[in-house]
């Protein structure tokens, strides 16, 4: 087309280019081109690397065409030389081993006793608050561990945001949240219920829901579903 000129990367804002877009939000932000263009790290002095992975997509017909296509068969492609179509099938042959991984066993949250028994014996001694998060796919199991953050409670301090990013980034289908309370006393204060209520209603919003949130103490513990928070 007369006048068209391939997209270059310092055509794209610095805030949108896929490099940048990744450690600013994560890779799960991503769209399939771009996490290819990252692979490929580069395009030429004519085209971003963005705009190569778009048109390598487009000849290999999506995602599930990379699987399929050779080496010589991405070298045929104008801007991939030996160096790139190795990285292509290096990132997809990860890909292919990491899904034909067993499932390890994970540990399944039920009921908020089993919260408890998971954080107990880490948090019970702290000197310092503790807020965890716990996020689980679909089948309550545990997916990762996350603490938000260290110091007393406040609500200013929990933001939904940190939490959700952590969420969306590990496919959570829900989450659970757990805190202590050096004073050994489990009993939720006024900022214990705040902040709940905040994640709950933050959780409805995104479709990812708090199951609940407990406070542990020395050996023991309070839920503040049971006690109706949520």
């Amino acid at each position: 087309m007369e006048g068209y000129r391939p997209l270059l990367i310092r055509d794209v804002p610095s805030s949108e280019r896929p490099r940048e877009r990744m450690m600013q939000e994560g890779e799960a932000y991503l769209n399939v081109a771009e996490l290819l263009a990252i692979l490929l790290r580069t395009g030429s002095r004519d085209e971003s690397a963005l705009s190569l992975a778009h048109r390598i997509l487009q000849k290999v017909e999506g995602l599930r065409g990379l699987i399929h296509v050779s080496i010589e068969e991405l070298m045929e492609l104008k801007g991939v030389g030996p160096a790139k179509a190795v990285q292509i099938k290096a990132g997809v042959e990860l890909g292919r081993r990491l899904a034909q991984l067993q499932p390890e066993e994970r540990y399944v949250i039920r009921q908020p006793q089993d919260i408890a028994d998971f954080l107990m014996e880490k948090l019970r001694y702290q000197q310092q608050e503790h807020f965890v998060c716990l996020f689980l796919n679909s089948k309550n199991q545990v997916l990762a561990e996350s603490t938000i953050f260290i110091g007393s409670l406040n609500a200013s301090i929990v933001h939904p945001r940190e939490i959700f990013r952590e969420a969306v980034k590990r496919h959570a289908a829900s989450f659970a949240c757990a805190h202590n309370h050096p004073s050994g006393d489990p009993t939720p204060s006024r900022e214990d219920i705040a902040v709940t209520r905040r994640l709950v209603e933050a959780g409805h919003l995104m479709g990812i829901e708090c199951l609940d949130h407990i406070i542990i103490g020395d050996g023991k513990y309070i839920s503040l579903k049971e006690k109706g928070y949520i």
